[in-house]
């Protein structure tokens, strides 16, 4: 099982991206998890990948709750650097630039 990293949003919640994550956040955004620039990343994309990475823990989420979740308990800096280190966990590396310095819709 892949590691997860645990955000605090209504309740502690654990980010995980196994291979069902990864494919679920390719179904929605219709590009290659490989594609996806963490430090251009648009709101939407976002929003996918934080879905994606919690879904195996609440089946009944929705991107648009999870949105409506880092609205009412978190920010977007901290949901990058969560995402940064559970992508980071999955794929079993140590941090990179692109992982580490993920600033949401930056161009």
């Amino acid at each position: 099982m892949k590691k997860g990293v645990t955000i605090n949003l209504d309740k502690p919640r654990t980010l995980r991206y196994g291979m069902n994550a990864l494919a679920k956040i390719e179904d929605i955004t219709g590009k290659s998890i490989l594609a996806l620039d963490l430090n251009r990343v648009g709101i939407k994309d976002l929003l996918a990948i934080v879905y994606g990475g919690l879904y195996h823990e609440d089946n009944t989420l929705t991107p648009e709750k999870v949105g409506d979740l880092i609205d009412e308990y978190s920010d977007l800096n901290e949901i990058a650097e969560k995402i940064g280190e559970a992508l980071t966990a999955a794929f079993g590396g140590e941090k990179t630039a692109q992982t580490a310095t993920a600033t949401p819709g930056e161009k």
